[in-house]
């Protein structure tokens, strides 16, 4: 998570390794077992925050991949995809960055994401619309008319769950 959220290995270590110390000092807060990735990737998110308000804005997303063990010619459409999605969420803002990592790519429910963001679960949803409008339009603007199935798959992949097709990877 914190990869996707800043596209630097090492930053990400420090990110984590400064999650992890915050939660183990703060270990007694947490109530319920079952809320632990939740409560971390609060954390995270708060360790994040505050990297941000120190550094400059601007700063680049993660690797997306998608991942199928399939045929040639799905494994040509599966770079195609990694690339132009690759360089299209790099243009959207942190906000939307953030929502589309951890609805899209981890899975989280709107509610988890709103109480990890602290932000209503409407904002959750709205900047994932807007952020998913912004992909496809950027994505749509990159292909050629010979990708129609390029876009296809990609629109099918949002609407059948991304978190099924991505994942980070370094």
């Amino acid at each position: 998570m914190a990869f996707a959220w800043s596209h630097d290995a090492m930053l990400a270590d420090d990110l984590v390794q400064e999650a992890l110390m915050l939660a183990l000092q703060k270990i007694e807060q947490l109530k319920d077992e079952s809320t632990f990735d939740g409560w971390m990737y609060t954390i995270l998110n708060n360790v994040w925050l505050g990297h941000l308000r120190k550094s400059k804005p601007g700063e680049d997303i993660d690797n997306v991949v998608l991942v199928d063990n399939a045929s040639p010619e799905q494994a040509m459409l599966t770079e195609q995809v990694d690339t132009m999605v690759r360089e299209a969420m790099t243009s959207l803002p942190n906000a939307q960055r953030q929502v589309v990592t951890l609805v899209d790519l981890d899975g989280l429910s709107y509610s988890e994401v709103a109480g990890i963001l602290r932000v209503p679960i409407g904002t959750v949803m709205s900047r994932l619309n807007r952020a998913r409008n912004a992909l496809m339009t950027k994505i749509s603007r990159q292909r050629h008319p010979s990708e129609n199935t390029l876009l296809s798959s990609l629109h099918s992949v949002q609407h059948s769950g991304v978190h099924n097709k991505l994942r980070v990877v370094k």
